[in-house]
């Protein structure tokens, strides 16, 4: 991009406020105009307007046909789908797994989402002589798995509603199979941010899981901590909850999620 400089001649300024321009247009749902955006940068339609011509040239932002407003133009769009593409979540997840792991002590788990459930990309081994956990690679249902719930919450209501008509596999006495009773435990989880399935993939085992999303604001996986259920109960500590969403929201800012 080219050198843009404001009246003072100060490029880093210059730079600071086209990358401010960006920023708050790629946030909006709708182009916003020259007027809305100089109020919200705190600074002169006349250098909104200059910084405005410069990015629509370089296809960061576009204007509408017909239109007085401005927003996210294609090379911007490629450039975002370019670094998340980029960005392994087990890579991401590293840090604040093993974070979690010894502030809590127990397994800790992060899992990406598939149109089958839960794919766990990374564990991080807990602290007990006895290990309690899941395998990388392993695939947890929607039904069963705090995981699959946490993400399940959050997907689309297509999405959602197609999981609810297909067939809802069962693991124990305690596995949640009746789509109304699902579809109102995922009210909940949308409200309070965590999801736990006490004995429901395994008797003895409970999982706490909170959603993970991606720089596009889409849930992609999760984060939880795994144990047995005398350690983790059905509502777990504060302490779990807070350090648990603490974790998730680590991870979905490292992918670019900037809603939290």
């Amino acid at each position: 991009m080219p050198r843009i400089e404001g009246k003072t001649g100060d490029g880093v300024q210059a730079v600071q406020l086209a990358l401010s321009i960006i920023e708050h247009l790629a946030k909006e749902r709708h182009a916003v105009g020259v007027t809305a955006l100089a109020l919200a940068l705190g600074t002169t339609k006349s250098r909104i307007h200059r910084h405005l011509q410069t990015l629509v040239q370089q296809g960061y932002i576009i204007q509408p046909k017909d239109s007085d407003r401005y927003e996210s133009g294609p090379r911007l769009v490629a450039l975002g789908r370019a670094v998340s593409d980029n960005l392994d979540l087990a890579h991401v997840a590293a840090d604040p797994l093993l974070e979690l792991r010894d502030a809590l002590g127990h397994s800790a788990v992060v899992s990406q989402i598939t149109p089958d459930g839960m794919r766990v990309v990374a564990t991080v081994p807990g602290r007990s002589p006895i290990e309690i956990g899941v395998r990388a690679g392993s695939l947890l249902t929607f039904n069963s798995s705090a995981q699959g719930k946490a993400a399940l919450a959050f997907v689309s209501p297509e999405f959602r509603a197609r999981v609810l008509r297909g067939k809802l596999e069962i693991f124990t006495p305690h596995t949640i199979i009746s789509p109304a009773v699902l579809a109102a435990e995922l009210e909940k989880i949308r409200v309070q941010g965590w999801a736990t399935a006490p004995n429901q993939t395994g008797i003895g085992l409970n999982t706490l899981a909170a959603p993970v999303f991606d720089s596009a604001g889409v849930v992609c996986g999760a984060v939880g901590i795994v144990d047995m259920v005398q350690f983790i109960a059905e509502v777990p500590s504060e302490d779990q909850r807070a350090r648990t969403m603490a974790a998730a929201r680590r991870v979905s800012q490292a992918l670019g999620y900037g809603g939290l």
